[in-house]
């Protein structure tokens, strides 16, 4: 494991490699909303397998500086790139994305669609959460996620970020695998149904997309079935034109 401090523009962010890069596209590891690069620690031995792995704590994370930029999606993918062209990574990329981390590699892939090789999103927050999702949970649900978005940017930024999915969204000509956790603590079976349905319509911004549900995993499949990510990641990377 190769860890190091880079500088982008107006903070320093902390990197981990490993793995080497061996032909195939480098593995890029998004953290979901509040979470840093040791969220990726069950799968990322393994994945250095396939390939090299890059991930980082996104700034105010980890052992990451604050950043003065909003803390959205948009300005995350920024800082991103700018991370990956001052830390010399070059493409093409396969971007795994996890929950809010997912919206980001979607961005990503948005912005820079010859970068981009495969996407993977993990139980990715769909851009609307707020309308059709959060609205059939008990009060007590909504309450406690309205409370939680203190650790990295406040609740009106993660709706912006949300936003600019939607303004963002277009189809994308790169693989696509959408896991979706299928046993999802507090979700009755009606939201679990509803959730799944969200995520298989994440499958439209592809050509080619494919939906697995991790039935026996919450929210971080990386930690319940590690092995289900390391697989998607193979499949993709065995496909032409990802490898």
């Amino acid at each position: 494991m190769k860890e190091k401090f880079v500088n982008i523009k107006d903070c320093t962010l902390f990197i981990r490699n490993m793995g080497e890069n061996n032909g195939n596209p480098t593995i890029i590891l998004e953290a979901g909303y509040g979470d840093h690069s040791k969220a990726w620690d069950p799968v990322i031995e393994e994945l250095s397998t396939l390939s090299r792995v890059f991930t980082y704590d996104r700034a105010g994370l980890g052992k990451s500086e604050r950043s003065s930029s909003p803390r959205t999606s948009g300005e995350m993918v920024k800082e991103l790139k700018q991370l990956l062209t001052a830390a010399g990574i070059a493409p093409p990329y396969l971007l795994v994305g996890h929950s809010f981390g997912g919206g980001n590699m979607r961005m990503y892939a948005t912005e820079y669609p010859e970068e981009v090789c495969g996407l993977i999103l993990i139980d990715s927050t769909p851009e609307e959460y707020r309308e059709r999702f959060l609205p059939t949970m008990p009060e007590d649900f909504q309450e406690a996620y309205h409370k939680q978005f203190v650790r990295e940017g406040n609740y009106d930024e993660f709706m912006e970020s949300l936003q600019q999915l939607k303004d963002t969204r277009r189809r994308l000509d790169v693989p696509l695998i959408v896991l979706s956790a299928g046993k999802k603590a507090y979700y009755s079976a009606e939201s679990q149904a509803l959730w799944n349905d969200m995520q298989r319509e994440l499958l439209e911004i592809s050509s080619h997309g494919e939906l697995v549900i991790a039935e026996n995993s919450a929210h971080y499949i990386q930690r319940d079935e590690p092995e289900v990510i390391v697989d998607a990641v193979r499949k993709l990377i065995d496909l032409q034109g990802c490898g």
